[in-house]
């Protein structure tokens, strides 16, 4: 994890939003980050999404997690393919940027945990972010 941070900005349609921008870094050995175009995947396959994220709100103290009823939809994103280096050091590394639109806030400090997956079907690492504050954004 290195950084989020939050800024005002408007949607494709125009609409007031805030626009939350996460950053991390990654390091793969096998240098098989990312998954081919959505035309290749049969329907249905839940190999089709690499990068996953849980929703903690927090509470008088302590983290709560968000369900899909909660958020309204999963958190979950597709790293595209990144092709692999030549020789014999196939060690990839770099920054992931995420994006969140928040319409509404409704929580005052919320955290995200998140790990991703390489085509092998390895399991990273879970990092997670540190608090991430609404209260300046508030109505």
């Amino acid at each position: 994890f290195e950084s989020f941070t939050l800024s005002e900005t408007t949607d494709e349609l125009g609409n007031d939003i805030l626009l939350g921008e996460l950053v991390f870094l990654f390091e793969d050995g096998d240098g098989d980050i990312g998954l081919p175009d959505l035309d290749s995947i049969a329907p249905g396959d839940s190999s089709k999404y690499n990068l996953f994220f849980t929703m903690f709100k927090k509470m008088d103290g302590e983290y709560i997690e968000l369900g899909e009823d909660e958020l309204g939809a999963p958190l979950f994103y597709r790293i595209p393919y990144v092709e692999p280096r030549e020789g014999q050091n196939k060690t990839l590394q770099g920054d992931i940027k995420i994006d969140f639109e928040y319409l509404t806030i409704k929580y005052d400090t919320v955290r995200y945990d998140f790990y991703m997956y390489d085509r092998a079907r390895n399991k990273s690492n879970t990092e997670s972010t540190s608090d991430i504050s609404f209260t300046e954004w508030e109505d």
